[in-house]
């Protein structure tokens, strides 16, 4: 697969692999041989860049995603890049189905979570290590610091921020410089956009989550579809719902005509006008099927121009669409 760089010198396949629908969020976990078998296949076929945090897990199992990553690519460990993230714990208390999310960013909490993200993950050193999510009670240039004193210590090597604004970024990167961040991006969801001319500036690579609208834009699911109550977030993402659905029927129509013109699915049209937008931009979908995983690195060889990519972006400004999820909502405690 194509090799992308984030920041400075991180090199990562153009795609990679969000692993935590193996355990969290989208039903219950996979069969954890199952899981483990996809995830060296998708090392087998060229991914190198493996996206996991220390909150991917369920109440019985709450690190369940980082140990098994860790037993998965235990035999190429030298071959792929591994990232995870520390900063937030869920309200387990909450009713919803997706939890609420709590911040903790203290020092003393980031040291306990990288000694037991390196243990869980079996190996001596984090390749990218990302605040999960702001902490209003700690600045961030003393994360920063942390991050900083854990790069001399070798115990990470380049660090990132996920759901970040440009305030943030920037406080942090005077610190210590930022490799990624990693925020949503998607056909639907285009808020962060107006980041990449200080992505640039600093010289800032940009993970793309959720890029397939948590599934939606892989034009797979209808309004017959139904996901497992209780445990898969997309039981009340209003991109699903009946109506939604109806309201994403000129997106979708747009996106299968694409993929005829080019051969390719809807799914590989979405990740291609990602990768074309800018050359730091790497995608990490998730799914838990290897004929997705193949098709997804597809989208690397699926050729969009910059004119039709700018048409792309003139359609996606004036059509109709639902709401996406934009993510979970944190609290203080």
């Amino acid at each position: 697969m194509e090799q992308r760089v984030l920041g400075r010198d991180l090199k990562v396949s153009a795609l990679g692999l969000g692993c935590m629908g193996f355990s969290h969020a989208y039903g219950a976990p996979t069969d954890r041989t199952e899981a483990i078998r996809l995830i060296r296949q998708a090392a087998d076929m060229g991914y190198t860049f493996f996206d996991t945090a220390e909150v991917y897990g369920t109440a019985d199992d709450p690190h369940h995603n980082e140990e098994l990553l860790g037993t998965a690519l235990k035999e190429c460990r030298d071959k792929v890049v591994l990232a995870t993230k520390f900063g937030i714990h869920f309200d387990r208390g909450s009713m919803a189905v997706n939890k609420l999310l709590v911040p903790d960013s203290r020092p003393a909490v980031i040291r306990t979570s990288v000694e037991n993200s390196l243990r869980r993950l079996g190996t001596d050193h984090i390749d990218l290590y990302y605040q999960h999510r702001a902490d209003p009670n700690v600045p961030v240039e003393e994360v920063a610091g942390v991050m900083a004193d854990l790069i001399r210590e070798g115990k990470i090597t380049h660090w990132g921020l996920s759901e970040a604004t440009e305030d943030t970024i920037r406080r942090a990167h005077a610190v210590c410089p930022v490799t990624a961040i990693q925020n949503r991006y998607s056909m639907m969801a285009r808020w962060y956009e107006n980041l990449f001319p200080l992505l640039e500036e600093l010289g800032i690579g940009y993970v793309a989550f959720s890029p397939l609208a948590n599934g939606l834009l892989s034009a797979r699911y209808g309004r017959e579809t139904m996901f497992e109550a209780g445990t898969d977030y997309r039981s009340v993402m209003p991109q699903f719902t009946p109506e939604g659905m109806e309201q994403n029927r000129a997106l979708l129509k747009l996106l299968h005509r694409l993929a005829e013109e080019k051969q390719a699915t809807p799914a590989q049209i979405s990740l291609a006008w990602m990768l074309r937008k800018k050359p730091y931009i790497v995608p990490i979908p998730g799914t838990r099927k290897l004929e997705r995983m193949r098709e997804n690195a597809g989208a690397a060889d699926t050729v969009l121009t910059a004119s039709e990519v700018q048409a792309l972006d003139n359609a996606l400004d004036t059509m109709e669409m639902s709401q996406v999820f934009g993510g979970t909502k944190t609290i203080m405690k």
